[in-house]
């Protein structure tokens, strides 16, 4: 199945679902992995309120999903088993886990055929929006501590 869509400069290209479900999951990751290694680590474990997860546990969260998605990638039948924060003291070793986890799901992602997105393109849309989700809510971590995230940042660079 082909779908037509704009490039960020405007031209259409002819892209498969298999190749948007990629380079979308793709994105979302690589935004994530850079403010996890961007943010600094005195602040990893700042929340936004008590009762919410801290900045590293955020990551946690997201680095779970992908470890779902490379397991259910790879037709494991599985539950969404959660990552514990605790287990990721300092802030290498939660930027080791993100690398891990992205680099694992990126794996199972590109063993899979084109074909296979004809059928089904969970867990990878799900993961995906899941992360984005989150992506926005580290957005919030940055400000509420007068931060710019690192899109941001290199964007207001630019002009």
């Amino acid at each position: 199945m082909m779908i037509s869509t704009r490039t960020p400069k405007g031209t259409c290209q002819n892209l498969s679902i298999f190749e948007r479900t990629k380079g979308h999951f793709t994105s979302i990751n690589r935004k994530v992995l850079e403010m996890a290694k961007d943010f600094s680590e005195d602040k990893y474990d700042y929340r936004l309120k008590p009762e919410m997860r801290s900045f590293a546990a955020v990551l946690v969260h997201v680095a779970s999903g992908n470890v779902y998605a490379a397991k259910a990638g790879r037709g494991e039948n599985l539950n969404w088993d959660e990552l514990d924060p605790k287990n990721y003291k300092t802030k290498a070793e939660v930027v080791a886990l993100m690398e891990k986890s992205v680099a694992d799901a990126d794996a199972t992602l590109k063993s899979l055929p084109d074909e296979a997105f004809t059928k089904n393109v969970e867990p990878w849309l799900g993961v995906t929006e899941h992360t984005a989700e989150h992506y926005g809510l580290l957005i919030a971590y940055y400000r509420a501590n007068g931060l710019l995230p690192p899109r941001v940042a290199s964007q207001e660079v630019k002009e």
